[in-house]
């Protein structure tokens, strides 16, 4: 049995969508940082010429894309504008269809793969010998880690995460970040890794910090492609299956 859609009538919608973007700009022309707080929601009618079911609708729209966060009991604030709603999005796009499951997985290790060797210089150049210890740490609890298993699965996103923090670049650190986070959610839908799959991941994380720590950028993006080779022959057999 089909359950009824009851539609949107389309004033209401656009009414939405401008008091949305009223919100937006009013963040931006005052400079509210993450964290700061919103007027009341007398307030904000007021200043935006909005009533409050118009105002409570686009709240919801933007809390859902972290741009505010509503705290009950407190008060609305600007969110931590984060990319959750891109890695809802992405990960929803590469689960909608079976067909597309592999082009999708593809397109984030390329993605992924994209910005460690794109970047290789410029990363062995930043990690200080803190980093380098961070790194290590990461790596031995990858090697010890049962196969697949949540504490590697965690180990390996601080890897990536503390290869990306010397760059200094907020932006670069959270699209790494949204895509593993995808990349974990996707991957599994394409089958299990084997054990010998995952040792040879491991293996390569060892040979990104060794290059790393011997400043070798040749020897380092040879160790992210060596990384990224067993999910794409994952891809390609399944895609081939």
């Amino acid at each position: 049995m089909r359950t009824e859609i009851k539609s949107v009538r389309p004033e209401r919608t656009l009414l939405r969508q401008t008091v949305t973007d009223r919100i937006k700009t009013y963040i931006i022309d005052n400079r509210l940082a993450p964290g700061a707080p919103l007027p009341t929601e007398a307030e904000l009618c007021e200043a935006l010429n909005a009533s409050r079911s118009s105002l409570r609708e686009a709240i919801k729209t933007l809390a859902a894309l972290d741009i505010v966060e509503v705290r009950h009991g407190s008060g609305t604030f600007v969110g931590r504008l984060s990319l959750s709603a891109l890695v809802e999005s992405l990960t929803f796009r590469g689960l909608l269809s079976p067909d597309d499951d592999c082009r999708a997985l593809l397109d984030l290790v390329e993605v992924r793969q994209l910005f460690e060797q794109g970047m290789a210089t410029r990363i062995i150049e930043r990690l200080d010998e803190e980093h380098l210890v961070e790194l290590e740490l990461a790596v031995v609890q990858l090697e010890r880690s049962p196969s697949g298993g949540a504490a590697q699965v965690q180990a390996d996103r601080t890897f990536h995460r503390l290869l990306m923090q010397p760059l200094g670049n907020q932006l670069v650190s959270q699209l790494t970040g949204a895509f593993w986070d995808v990349h974990a959610i996707v991957a599994p839908y394409l089958g299990m890794s084997s054990p010998e799959e995952d040792a040879e991941a491991v293996a390569a994380h060892r040979a990104m910090l060794e290059a790393a720590r011997g400043r070798d950028v040749d020897a380092f993006t040879a160790a992210v492609a060596q990384h990224y080779a067993p999910v794409r022959r994952r891809i390609a057999a399944t895609a081939g299956a």
